[in-house]
């Protein structure tokens, strides 16, 4: 009988730790503060209150209050490192790889709470961090984010903390380059369009991965993002692209595209997947849904489910701990589908234990499924 896809891929990462280590890995450009909240339903006493679960009873609290006014009780859960560019690099960190991350992540000195994410990689800080509170639910989340230092993040700034020729060595080093929240970082454009300008053309040697995370596009208007994909797409021409999306920004990169909604199912995520990457003409599109996972690339189409949970200790990074997870596969040379599982593995691990999966970690987690 042919061993199941969990044991497949545990199979197949036995001997992958000295490959792991020996990869370098670029990540940018963000960098935020995490507050991690629950909202009070019920105060019981000082120490103790019930919570609100779901997404929906918030917005309904909200709404009865239209016209009147309503107070609500936020409790931290946590204070961590935040955007989707430092939780990836961290959890690609746990898997051994050596990273280099540039962001903003404080200046002149590095914020507290990446002390020990500054211990295990290489950081080139150019600016403060942002600051986002996050509202956690049992069934989705709400960033309200606080953004007045990502301005910073541009070629010059880059540039003059990072010079022209480190950056190209850097990247030319590297066998994976992940640029990640484009939405909320808003000359990032200009920075895709210096990389394609002044370092694409001078590398050499075989094509590096890129992956690229839009992050939540929708309060950009279509004009933009139609720019953003025309760029991501010319990435192709010195690098192999990866797209990642969730379903949500699957469906807003869609539509930009001029393609229909998709239904969410396997078939039609993984079909999804398969129009954006034709659209693009990329190497790889992954669209990740909750439940499941499905992705495209020029050998065809794969999905697989994901170890959901009803009960996750945290959510908040658990799609960059998917984008982590899935190129790590890729790095591997896995094939889709086990790429696909080792990034549902990767966020299954992350969400029961709010921690970054190392290696051992991740093969015992898959022994349980």
């Amino acid at each position: 009988m042919p061993l199941k896809l969990p044991a497949r891929l545990l199979a197949e990462i036995q001997g992958a730790r000295n490959r792991l280590r020996h990869a370098q890995v670029l990540v940018g450009f963000d960098g935020f503060v995490d507050t991690i909240l629950h909202v009070v339903d019920k105060r019981e006493s000082a120490t103790r209150y019930t919570r609100i679960e779901k997404m929906g009873d918030y917005a309904a609290r909200i709404k009865s209050a239209v016209g009147l006014s309503a107070n609500f009780e936020l409790v931290p859960q946590m204070v961590k490192l935040g955007g989707n560019g430092p939780i990836m690099a961290n959890a690609i960190n746990s898997y051994g790889s050596k990273v280099t991350y540039i962001g903003n992540l404080g200046d002149p000195g590095i914020h507290p709470v990446f002390d020990d994410f500054n211990r295990r990689a290489v950081i080139h800080s150019i600016a403060e961090p942002g600051y986002t509170d996050a509202l956690e639910f049992t069934d989705g989340k709400l960033m309200l984010g606080k953004h007045a230092s990502l301005g910073a993040i541009n070629w010059a700034n880059l540039t003059k903390h990072v010079p022209e020729e480190k950056l190209f060595q850097i990247i030319s080093d590297s066998s994976l380059i992940a640029m990640v929240n484009w939405t909320m970082l808003p000359y990032m454009d200009q920075i895709f369009a210096k990389i394609l300008s002044r370092i694409g053309p001078r590398l050499e040697g075989e094509k590096r991965l890129v992956f690229f995370d839009l992050a939540d596009p929708e309060k950009r208007t279509r004009e933009d993002i139609a720019q953003a994909l025309r760029l991501i797409s010319k990435f192709e021409k010195y690098f192999r692209v990866m797209l990642g999306l969730n379903f949500r920004e699957s469906c807003q990169i869609g539509e930009v595209l001029g393609l229909k909604t998709p239904k969410m199912t396997e078939a039609g995520v993984m079909q999804h997947a398969a129009a954006i990457r034709a659209a693009l003409k990329v190497d790889t599109v992954v669209v990740h849904p909750t439940a499941f996972a499905g992705a495209a690339n020029a050998d065809g189409e794969a999905v697989v489910v994901g170890p959901y949970t009803d009960h996750p200790k945290i959510t908040t990074g658990a799609g960059d701990h998917f984008n982590a997870g899935f190129c790590m596969g890729q790095l591997l040379k896995l094939d889709l589908e086990m790429s696909l599982q080792m990034g549902v593995a990767t966020s299954g691990f992350y969400v029961r234990q709010a921690a970054s999966p190392r290696l051992e970690d991740l093969k015992r987690f898959l022994r349980t499924l």
